[in-house]
């Protein structure tokens, strides 16, 4: 009776006119290769920040979709005051 634990970036979402790219993380948790449990973490990563802990698949989307353009349009964005 062998319990393993693993994670893997189930969904991925980009939202919103700066491109936020939303992450979801299971993990899942499972006996003799049977699914116990599963429960989620989500992030986001915004243009402009580092994604180079992200996995392949995430970097790709980021370098895709966070252009220069975006990234200065989101970082313009958060210096404007309400």
């Amino acid at each position: 009776m062998a319990l393993t634990e693993r994670t893997e970036v189930d969904k991925i979402e980009i939202v919103g006119p700066y491109r936020a790219v939303q992450v979801r993380t299971a993990t899942v948790i499972e006996r003799d290769g049977e699914e116990l449990t599963r429960s989620y973490h989500r992030h986001v990563v915004s243009a402009g920040d580092d994604y180079s802990n992200e996995t392949a698949e995430v970097q790709a989307i980021c370098a895709a979709v966070h252009t220069a353009e975006v990234v200065t349009a989101y970082e313009a964005s958060q210096q404007e005051t309400p």
